[in-house]
């Protein structure tokens, strides 16, 4: 029972929850990055180039022999990897921009001074002026 209750702990905690948000909006953002490179930013780039379609570039290595189904073509998809290099490129800049703002938040935090404390009210003044009386009282 010890080892559940244990469990319970550590999956309650906020850093745990915190981490699992994290991740399930990481990976919303890698869709909405794939897709902004593959139907938005591609495909403009491809038209200025001729109309290339970058996800169907590849380096046929053995094509398809239509004769024989037990050979299937092998290539490399140079044009997948470059999508993926672009997608790479956004996030990085993304999380870049992230760390850059709460960078310069922390050190707009430390570089603010310390509020003063608060002066001691009539209260605490008297207390004091008694504890020093007392203290300069001889002792007998």
């Amino acid at each position: 029972m010890g080892m559940l209750k244990e469990f319970k702990e550590f999956a309650v905690k906020g850093n745990v929850v915190d981490l699992a948000i994290g991740v399930i909006i990481g990976a919303s953002f890698g869709k909405i990055v794939t897709s902004l490179v593959e139907q938005v930013i591609m495909p403009p780039i491809g038209l200025l180039l001729g109309g290339v379609d970058f996800s169907n570039l590849k380096w046929v290595l053995t094509p398809e022999n239509p004769t024989t189904e037990a050979i299937e073509e092998v290539a490399i998809q140079y044009g997948a990897f470059i999508n993926t290099l672009i997608q790479f490129l956004i996030v990085a800049f993304v999380v870049f921009l992230v760390v850059k703002g709460i960078n310069s938040l922390r050190r707009e935090q430390a570089a603010e001074p310390e509020a003063a404390p608060a002066a001691p009210t009539a209260t605490e003044v008297l207390l004091v002026e008694i504890r020093d009386a007392l203290k300069a009282r001889p002792q007998g």
